[in-house]
C-alpha cells in the first residue's frame, strides 16, 4: 500500500517537472520564433530604405549630363571638373554593392561641389534659364537624398539596438544576424557649395 502511495506521488512530481519543461519549452520557441521575425523585418526595413534611397541617387545622377552640358557652353575650359563629374556619375551608375553606391555618391557630392564652386565664376550662368532649372531639379533630389539617407540610418540604428540587446544578441551571432554599421554619411554635411546670386542653395545631403 505504501509503495502504491509513493509510486503515485512520484508519479505526480514527474508530471509536474514535464508540465514545466514543456510550458518552458514553448515558451522558448515562442520566443525563437518572435525574435527571429522581428530581425528579418528590421533587416528587410534597411533594405527597404535603401531602395528608397538608390532611386533618388540614380535620379540625380541622371541630372549630371544636362548639367555638364550646360555649365562647358559657358565654361569650356574647365575639362577636368566636367570629367570629374562624369567620372563620379558613372562610378555611381555601375556600383554593385551598398558600400559601392555611397562611396560613389561622396564622390559625386565633391565633384558637383567643384562643378557649382566653378560655375559661379560665369557671370551668364546666373540668368541661364536652364542652368538655373536644373540647379533647382538638383536641389531638389539633394532634399530628398537627406531625407532617405535619414530614413535609412534610422532603420539601421533600430536594427544595430535590437540584435545587441540581451539575450537577443545570444540568438542574433547564432542566427546569422550581425551588426550592421554601413551607414549612409554625408561627404558636405558642414558647407554646401552654392551659386552666387541664384537663390538656390545645394542641401547637405
Amino acid at each position: 500500500m505504501l509503495e502504491l502511495q509513493t509510486g503515485g506521488v512520484l508519479g505526480g512530481i514527474n508530471l509536474k517537472k514535464g508540465l514545466i519543461a514543456l510550458v518552458v519549452l514553448i515558451g522558448g520557441f515562442a520566443w525563437y520564433a518572435n525574435t527571429r521575425s522581428e530581425m528579418t523585418r528590421k533587416s528587410e526595413a534597411i533594405s527597404n530604405a535603401w531602395s528608397e534611397a538608390d532611386v533618388v541617387l540614380r535620379q540625380r545622377a541622371n541630372i549630371v549630363p544636362d548639367l555638364v552640358a550646360t555649365v562647358k557652353g559657358s565654361a569650356g575650359r574647365e575639362e577636368g571638373v566636367f570629367a570629374e563629374a562624369g567620372n563620379a556619375r558613372a562610378a555611381l551608375l555601375n556600383a554593385h554593392s551598398v558600400s559601392e553606391m555611397m562611396a560613389a555618391s561622396a564622390q559625386l557630392d565633391r565633384a558637383l561641389g567643384r562643378l557649382l564652386a566653378t560655375a559661379e565664376n560665369y557671370s551668364s550662368l546666373k540668368s541661364n534659364k536652364s542652368f538655373l532649372r536644373l540647379q533647382d531639379e538638383l536641389a531638389g533630389t539633394e532634399t530628398r537624398i537627406a531625407i532617405e539617407r535619414r530614413c535609412y540610418n534610422e532603420a539601421l540604428q533600430e536594427y544595430n539596438t535590437y540584435v545587441q540587446l540581451f539575450p537577443n544578441d545570444v540568438f542574433a551571432s547564432w542566427a546569422g544576424f550581425h551588426r550592421n554599421d554601413n551607414y549612409f554619411k554625408s561627404a558636405e554635411a558642414t558647407h554646401p557649395p552654392q551659386v552666387a546670386g541664384s537663390g538656390s542653395k545645394r542641401v547637405p545631403v
